[in-house]
């Protein structure tokens, strides 16, 4: 989606805090039209929320009502918590809803309506609508904050389920050299804490060896291992000398 299309509504928002949080999470979603109508308090675009995204908040528009703000766009989309009062819209879910949106022209303005923190959206700020959306809240606790729904519904958006399917680059696997290392490193740390058994030597180095294999490690974490049991190597041939000069003593 063109998050250049996407106006987002706040209608007559009360809490400044509220306002910035959405206009933070417009900006961290790559959207930048923000426009509100009839705000409790003027003072919003100072608000401290806005981390970030000062230049969401001092773009953003300011209008007298709904029908002023969404003049200009061809689809527009009110949002719902769907609790028991009638409705006379047809009411979707969040991921069939965003479905719609992007499939919509990539070049007419769409507006995202989001009602107070009170009310939610009136039945006249409905009308303007085409058809509502809804978040898929628990039955039990309806009502998200504004804040926190526009992140929501914005991020819905945005989202890409084929690229959520694609495998994260790989980093680069250990060669086999790489492994005898901290295989050798590892079988003579054993060997020195009594756990190898002369006996079962063979059978436990290769036991060993194919462990190391199993842990499937990349080049950087195999050099992080050799590291570490170096160390710990190190500190055990020291304690032992220590040991081996306060018996002579």
């Amino acid at each position: 989606m063109n998050p250049e299309i996407l106006r987002v509504v706040l209608v007559s928002p009360r809490n400044p805090l509220n306002i910035g949080a959405a206009a933070r999470a417009m900006s961290n979603l790559g959207f930048s039209h923000l426009r509100l109508v009839n705000p409790y308090d003027v003072a919003f675009r100072e608000a401290k929320s806005a981390v970030g995204a000062g230049h969401v908040l001092e773009a953003a528009g300011e209008f007298g009502s709904v029908s002023e703000a969404v003049a200009d766009c061809s689809l527009v989309i009110g949002t719902t918590a769907a609790g028991p009062r009638e409705l006379h819209h047809p009411v979707r879910r969040l991921e069939y809803g965003a479905r719609l949106i992007r499939k919509h022209s990539c070049t007419s303005p769409v507006a995202v309506l989001f009602g107070s923190e009170k009310y939610g959206l009136s039945n006249d700020d409905m009308s303007h609508c085409h058809w509502l959306m809804r978040v898929p809240t628990r039955e039990g606790h309806r009502s998200m904050n504004l804040g926190q729904s526009v992140a929501v519904c914005l991020y819905e958006l945005i989202r890409d389920s084929r690229v959520a399917v694609r495998e994260p680059a790989r980093l680069r696997a250990a060669a086999s050299v790489e492994l005898e290392r901290v295989t050798e490193l590892l079988i003579g740390m054993l060997g020195c804490s009594g756990y190898v058994n002369p006996r079962t030597r063979t059978s436990t180095e290769n036991k060993v060896r194919r462990l190391v294999r199993r842990l499937e490690l990349s080049a950087r974490d195999a050099e992080v291992w050799l590291g570490m049991l170096r160390q710990i190597r190190w500190k055990m041939d020291h304690n032992s000398g220590e040991d081996q000069h306060q018996e002579r003593a």
